[in-house]
């Protein structure tokens, strides 16, 4: 059963007035198809959060030129009560909105990609163009948590070189979540296009898995006290357990949790891009496993993951059967209504 998308603002975090502590941000990084939307769009039925999605492509989905341009509440991004807003932040006077989104996009690609990870750690904001984001990106979050009256931010962008500019953010108290997921599970998950998300060889799959999570362990090494590591596996065998400990890192453990068991009521939102599943409201129960990779990868791409992961593979608590059953430790277009979700999130 579906229901026509709407622009309803979400009764979990709007109309509450926002104080004068610091703004929380919760920066979920890794490699995409890691469940980091569910997991995200849970977070976002807790009273005083906001998941904004993956809001390092507002600019580029605005203006046309990425995968999609819809809000998660089904309007365009341009048309949102949220975004049409946000997207004004920043714009100098006598430009276009398509010339600040091209000069916005061309700073991401100069100063805040995956491989910019490290220079950003060591030296923070050390150019005019880390600078001009990094006043951009505070600006856009101060304005989000006005706008909806969060205390916390859900940010699913998973772009390492843009997390670690957080910290450098005055009025921003950054944590980070390095979401991992089987390189096999998520080689088979984009082997089947997804509306707008197109397909990806597993060997490509894998050097991008590799490439990004080797990063994601920079930035939560260099902020141990404010990060931890998560297996998705982990969380959809205990969802309640799992959004139980996120709230605990970020301060909030005394905050509603709104998973019970395996299912929660999701609502619509306002994410930018993600996985399609980001349009699902109504009862949603989480499935407790994810292997659909076993019968549905073939053996040679199996290997390939396997081979192209290695070591990281085996750190995160891979085996050739699966995940095992050991946890890692906390540290250093249409709306679909209900259903099932977890295993090809």
């Amino acid at each position: 059963m579906t229901e026509r998308p709407t622009n309803e603002t979400p009764t979990s975090t709007a109309g509450t007035p926002r104080s004068s502590a610091p703004l929380k941000i919760l920066c979920i990084t890794g490699w995409c198809r890691n469940g980091s939307t569910i997991l995200g769009n849970v977070l976002n039925e807790v009273p005083g959060f906001f998941h904004v999605g993956e809001l390092h492509f507002l600019w580029k989905n605005s203006a046309g030129r990425g995968v999609n341009n819809l809000c998660g509440c089904g309007a365009t991004l341009t048309e949102c009560p949220i975004w049409s807003e946000i997207l004004t932040i920043g714009r100098p006077d006598g430009s276009t909105a398509e010339q600040h989104a091209a000069e916005v996009i061309r700073r991401q690609q100069a100063v805040v990609r995956t491989r910019h990870t490290w220079r950003v750690l060591r030296r923070g904001i050390d150019s005019a163009d880390l600078r001009a984001h990094a006043e951009l990106m505070g600006a856009v979050y101060a304005t989000v948590a006005e706008r909806t009256g969060a205390r916390v931010i859900v940010d699913t962008t998973k772009i390492p070189g843009e997390s670690a500019l957080l910290p450098r953010l005055p009025g921003i108290e950054p944590y980070f979540v390095h979401l991992v997921r089987d390189p096999r599970a998520v080689a088979q998950s984009w082997r089947h296009p997804k509306q707008y998300v197109f397909t990806m060889s597993a060997s490509k799959s894998t050097a991008y898995w590799t490439g990004f999570n080797i990063a994601s362990h920079a930035l939560t090494q260099a902020y141990p006290e404010r990060s931890m590591l998560l297996r998705y596996e982990d969380f959809i065998a205990d969802p309640e357990a799992g959004i139980a400990t996120l709230l605990e890192l970020c301060g909030e453990a005394e905050a509603q949790n709104p998973v019970a068991g395996r299912t929660v009521t999701l609502h619509p939102n306002h994410t930018v891009t993600g996985n399609p599943d980001r349009f699902r409201s109504g009862e949603t129960v989480i499935r407790p496993t994810d292997s659909s990779w076993q019968d549905g990868l073939a053996t040679r791409s199996k290997l390939a993951t396997r081979l192209l992961s290695w070591p990281l593979f085996r750190r995160y608590g891979y085996h050739r059967n699966g995940a095992r059953d050991d946890r890692q430790p906390a540290s250093a277009n249409s709306r679909q209504s209900g259903g099932t979700v977890g295993s090809g999130t």
